[in-house]
């Protein structure tokens, strides 16, 4: 027998979607996989000579379990830059990846029974992560106002076993990016209720609005002891698989992670923190500038080719670098259109990938019905065609038809 929380734990639903990417490319599909949450790009040249230095210098050793000093001291550094509140090396624990700097929270922060206030659609690990620290998560639904929670809902959300807020902004999947003002509510919410704000800014480089990128703490310096910041190195600069993120918090929060962390992980990969420390050191923003840049050219030519979508309005995509598309007129009950009311947005999925050899994550992942996250972080050429494959099967199939069969033959040839 298993323990009882495993019964708690379905695979992440990112990771499933990839799968059936793979599994669809394996039978012979011509699949283009807008699925994972990465870019595709080069390899930073300051991680790159960071790495190779502290590999020819025999670096292999355990380091402190949350991180290097001096990777920490360059951490606070810009953590302070970034929010204009000055932060120490106390306050910061170098994580492997932002996953489990999120994890450490929940299990550092919850008792069996917590509540903790989740906007909806929400990364798909978030409530794992509060169901294995024997949390409860409690969703607030976003769609109604474009994707921006509502300060009435969350508030009306608040229960006295509430314990924390999570604040994902830029927000993966919608790539919605809060204003001020809301983070500013947000902040007098939790000061109010005594609550913890669990803040998530791992898209926070990449943002495609006039609203901006803002810390909570520098919006309301007021919740900076009820706050714990969560970034990564793996969106920024394309480090997916190294593995290195970090939190910033009060010290006694970041003590309690690093005897955590001792019993996990220990240390995150030293030659990832010895790179990731080498670029904090020496870059001029030049491989950040270009990234921004790529993926600006990548969002602008997704939205003229998703402007072709007949019934599904063409997605904001502020920030990150997600296309969050509303199906609802697709797979929500219509009396004028009964052929593809019983039809969800699994089916639609699975359909689109079978029939136009295109691979997205379906908007269950993140709580969501009626949604389809795709990612255009890929290279270019690849993009244009999914996301013209896409269009084509989507418009075809909102009329309650299927793609025409010679497209079909297209994709499987």
């Amino acid at each position: 027998m298993l323990a009882q929380r495993t019964t708690m734990l379905k695979g992440s639903g990112t990771a499933a979607a990839r799968a059936a990417a793979k599994e669809a490319a394996a039978a012979g599909i011509q699949v283009v996989d807008l699925t994972a949450g990465e870019i595709w790009t080069d390899l930073a040249p300051t991680i790159r000579d960071g790495a190779i230095a502290a590999i020819d210098k025999g670096i292999n050793r355990y380091t402190d379990t949350i991180g290097i000093q001096e990777l920490r001291e360059a951490l606070a550094r810009k953590v302070t830059e970034e929010t204009g509140q000055a932060c120490g090396a106390g306050e910061i624990a170098v994580t492997t990846g932002a996953k489990q700097a999120l994890f450490n929270i929940a299990m550092v922060l919850l008792n069996p029974g917590d509540e903790v206030i989740i906007p909806t659609p929400y990364w798909t690990t978030f409530p794992a992560q509060v169901q294995i620290a024997g949390g409860v998560p409690v969703h607030v639904d976003t769609r109604a106002n474009g994707f921006v929670p509502r300060i009435e809902d969350v508030a009306a959300a608040v229960t006295p076993r509430s314990r924390a807020i999570v604040v994902n902004t830029p927000n993966n999947p919608t790539g919605t990016v809060y204003h001020a003002a809301l983070l500013r509510a947000l902040g007098e919410l939790a000061i109010e209720h005594d609550l913890w704000i669990i803040f998530d800014e791992c898209y926070g480089d990449f943002i495609h609005t006039d609203i901006g990128h803002h810390s909570i703490v520098s919006t309301i310096p007021e919740v900076r002891s009820r706050t714990v910041i969560v970034n990564a190195f793996s969106k920024t600069l394309a480090l997916t698989g190294w593995r290195i993120g970090y939190l910033a918090g009060p010290e006694p929060l970041v003590s309690a992670v690093k005897a955590l962390q001792s019993h996990t992980t220990s240390n995150p990969n030293v030659i990832a923190q010895h790179a990731a420390l080498h670029h904090l050191e020496t870059t001029e923003g030049t491989f950040e500038a270009g990234l921004q840049r790529q993926l600006a050219a990548a969002r602008n030519m997704g939205l003229q080719v998703l402007s072709g979508l007949s019934r599904i309005p063409t997605p904001a995509a502020m920030g990150g670098f997600y296309f969050y598309l509303d199906i609802r007129n697709l797979v929500a009950p219509d009396p004028c259109n009964l052929v593809i009311g019983d039809r969800d947005v699994d089916t639609l999925v699975r359909e689109l990938i079978a029939k136009a050899g295109v691979a997205a994550v379906p908007g269950t992942a993140f709580g969501d019905p009626f949604g389809i996250r795709l990612s255009y972080g890929v290279p270019s050429d690849v993009l244009q065609d999914g996301l013209v494959r896409l269009v084509e099967f989507l418009n075809a199939w909102s009329y309650g038809a299927s793609p025409r069969a010679e497209n079909e033959e297209r994709v499987l040839s």
